[in-house]
């Protein structure tokens, strides 16, 4: 079967660098790996992003897609698929998702992106990853001080801490690449 997503990498996806020496010096160092995940039905943006001793480095990010003209559960299942995917692929230590908005006069989109949302919850569960939530205003603050910025004040606060060339683009993935660096800010202040 053919993976259910396809991978649109940022701009300048950063660097990776293992980590060089005996074998088992990584479990001694400070790594963490952090799967940023943006929700959504069509599109659902992701981001892992490894930490080594302060140094952050985009391992991978993409977009996972549903088709459109699928059923409901069908479009579940192929997220669902994707994200296992992921996840197995590089063995987060914590899953980053923000947490939901909607204008009450858009509810529909509320409950669909809740769909989506819950079944990136269940599939980190049953892998065993921990999963951290937060929403669009702590997420801008812990990137840029003001929990009130623009999207491209905090995409160029993603190019400066990623030491990429241009902001990452698109935005599904970008907004990945916010919450996946939200959770390592946060981690560090709270010192786990």
């Amino acid at each position: 079967m053919p993976r259910a997503y396809h991978r649109e990498r940022p701009s300048s996806p950063g660097r990776l660098r293992p980590p060089v020496g005996r074998p088992g010096l990584a479990a001694k160092l400070s790594l963490v790996v952090v799967c940023g995940i943006d929700p959504g039905l069509e599109r659902t943006g992701y981001a892992v992003v490894r930490d080594e001793r302060r140094r952050r480095h985009v391992v991978d990010a993409g977009i996972i897609t549903s088709r459109p003209r699928q059923e409901l559960a069908r479009r579940l299942v192929e997220i669902g698929e994707g994200v296992r995917q992921v996840f197995s692929e590089h063995r987060p230590t914590v899953v980053a998702v923000e947490e939901l908005f909607t204008h009450y006069r858009h509810p529909r989109t509320a409950v669909l992106m809740a769909h989506a949302r819950g079944v990136i919850l269940q599939a980190a569960a049953e892998l065993g990853i921990a999963v951290r939530h937060f929403s669009a205003t702590q997420v801008k603050k812990s990137l840029t001080g003001n929990g009130r910025a623009g999207k491209q004040q905090v995409q160029r606060a993603i190019a400066v801490t990623l030491g990429l060339a241009a902001p990452p683009e698109p935005a599904d993935v970008a907004d990945a690449l916010a919450v996946a660096l939200c959770a390592l800010t946060r981690r560090e202040q709270v010192g786990t």
